[in-house]
């Protein structure tokens, strides 16, 4: 049955969503830590705030890069890049989860 009830398609997507979120979360934790490690060390270095330097982080993992704060240094670049790098980690994760959740007639026969 394919095409089902719209309400119950979705409420199904989510479960198998949070089931699937459920087995990477410590993977999506350590990522999100990462980040924020290294956007307030980042920040330390080039004389942020903390909240500027978290801002920082999550703009650059989200791979936005407003480029209202920019590092000056090869270190803090090098972290930056790093940030980046977890952040296209974590959107993969995500992603893969969802489309594996998507696909949740294929192994659930009921």
């Amino acid at each position: 049955m394919p095409y089902g009830d719209p309400r119950e398609m979705r409420r199904r997507f989510v479960r198998e969503l949070y089931l699937g979120l459920q087995v990477v979360w410590p993977i999506l934790s350590a990522l999100l830590l990462i980040i924020v490690g290294l956007g307030i060390v980042i920040g330390l270095r080039e004389g942020w705030s903390i909240s500027e330097s978290v801002y920082f982080a999550f703009v650059t993992g989200m791979t936005v890069g407003y480029g209202d704060f920019v590092p000056k240094t090869f270190l803090t670049r090098m972290l930056a890049v790093a940030i980046a790098i977890c952040g296209i980690l974590f959107t993969g994760l995500v992603a893969a989860i969802a489309v594996k959740a998507l696909n949740f007639d294929s192994h659930h026969n009921e």
